[in-house]
């Protein structure tokens, strides 16, 4: 038995009320607030800071089960009481976290970085808290509880995560996705990790309320990140980028924000690090939404004294396109807590800011688009300084986009497309190659430029 413990708690500061991780709940009994999952600290911090860091060093991307996971090599601080032949892992995490040296030249900054989510098992950064869910799901099954399926609503990138990590553990996936609304990549992916796949016509909220009721029955159990599990597993993000860093904090980590967990769980990892020692300051966290789903920055401009759902209108960056985010009473605490900015994106500008990052090394999904322009614009705005170490972090692999990337380069968004790259047709022949390429290098830009298209 593990000397660590942790227990579902409620986040409402006047309730506060436990349970146990094998419990099938999701919200509090007592007041109806979300949970989160809460460790025993004290014993934690009788291993001292540098202590900590030597046990997550050599364990990263080692070959001992589990804990060359950059999730499970964390496991004392994520599911310390779960057993190690129930935990269900792809070896998640340990994501590359890339040095955007020109693209961060283009906007001045010397140091930005890009945390690469995307290259992971299914693609996404959702990785990180379905493998926590589903292995405490295969412990709650060895135990004697009923569950027969997990089942979640989405927009893409979740289906497919708990669609493998199930198909992993041998339990049967239920995935509810608004129809014509995700990319086919998105689609084809649970299809082919065996989930029973149900097209609702509506959108995400309208799946997630179907969800959340047939949730009810305890058979079915709730993969959505109202499940506070999946927190547990995503904030090893924070984690790990500072790890990467050897240790330092950046000034700034910027995250595309739709349902909002993944933004209270990069904050609750943080704050996890500075309680035990390991940092002893936090970085400014900026949240970017798609401007036609931004209900949270509406509330940001408003000083956060309300928070209104909205109706999400059809953005490309369709993972987050939420308009009543179920985590944001945690995203609007974790802000307050990080001195937090959410800026947003149009269409247009996303596009080309991923783009603009596609013609410096990158493939940039469309959230990680919406993102990097809140950098752009937040930069030019001069409320990040040229100075400063930003990281970004990129939430999916390009690839799950190639048909708005395909459109955008072929200029059918409706937008001027400032980066578009169209193939050139030539005949076969020598001279007709030679003086197109040669009328390319011409216009070749320099090192530290934007690049532009090719003739």
């Amino acid at each position: 038995m593990s000397q660590y413990s942790a227990a579902f708690q409620c986040i409402n500061p006047h309730c506060g009320a436990i349970y146990p991780l094998n419990r099938i709940i999701y919200n509090c009994e007592k007041c109806g607030s979300l949970l989160e999952v809460a460790h025993d600290l004290e014993p934690l911090k009788q291993l001292d800071a540098k202590a900590w860091m030597r046990l997550f060093e050599n364990r990263y991307k080692s070959s001992q089960w589990p804990y060359g996971s950059g999730v499970w090599g964390k496991k004392e601080w994520i599911l310390p009481g779960i057993d190690n032949a129930n935990v269900v892992s792809l070896y998640e995490g340990g994501t590359n976290l890339f040095w955007a040296e020109r693209f961060g030249k283009i906007l001045g900054l010397d140091d930005l970085w890009i945390k690469l989510c995307g290259n992971t098992h299914s693609g996404s950064f959702k990785d990180l808290g379905m493998t926590v869910l589903v292995s405490q799901v295969k412990q709650m099954i060895s135990e004697g509880a009923p569950i027969r399926a997990v089942a979640c609503a989405s927009t893409g990138d979740t289906s497919a995560a708990l669609a493998v990590y199930c198909a992993a553990a041998g339990i049967q996936s239920v995935v509810l996705l608004p129809k014509d609304r995700i990319s086919i990549a998105q689609l084809v992916q649970p299809i082919a990790n065996g989930a029973l796949v149900l097209s609702l016509d509506t959108d995400f909220d309208g799946c997630m309320q179907v969800v959340r009721e047939i949730a009810e029955d305890e058979t079915i159990y709730l993969a959505n990140s109202m499940n506070s599990l999946r927190v547990e597993g995503q904030k090893t993000v924070g984690i790990e980028i500072v790890q990467q860093l050897e240790w330092e904090v950046p000034d700034v980590i910027i995250i595309p924000g739709g349902n909002l967990g993944n933004v209270s769980a990069l904050g609750k990892g943080l704050l996890m690090m500075r309680e035990l020692g390991l940092i002893h300051r936090l970085p400014r966290i900026v949240v970017a939404q798609a401007e036609r789903a931004n209900p949270l920055y509406r509330s940001y401009q408003k000083g956060f004294a309300t928070f209104e759902p909205i109706q999400a209108g059809k953005t490309l960056a369709s993972a987050i396109q939420i308009g009543n985010p179920v985590s944001v009473e945690k995203a609007i605490r974790i802000l307050k807590q990080f001195d937090g900015i959410v800026e947003q994106a149009s269409e247009e500008e996303l596009s080309n800011a991923a783009a603009l990052a596609d013609k410096t090394g990158m493939f940039a999904c469309p959230h990680t688009g919406v993102a990097l322009a809140a950098l752009i614009k937040l930069v030019d705005a001069g409320r990040i300084k040229k100075s400063e170490r930003v990281v970004v972090i990129s939430t999916a692999h390009g690839l799950k986009f190639i048909e708005s990337k395909i459109r955008y380069h072929e200029e059918r968004l409706g937008f001027p497309s400032a980066y578009a790259n169209k193939p050139v047709e030539l005949p076969p022949k020598v001279d007709a190659v030679r003086e197109v390429v040669a009328r390319a290098l011409e216009r070749q830009p320099s090192q530290n430029t934007a690049p532009g298209p090719f003739p």
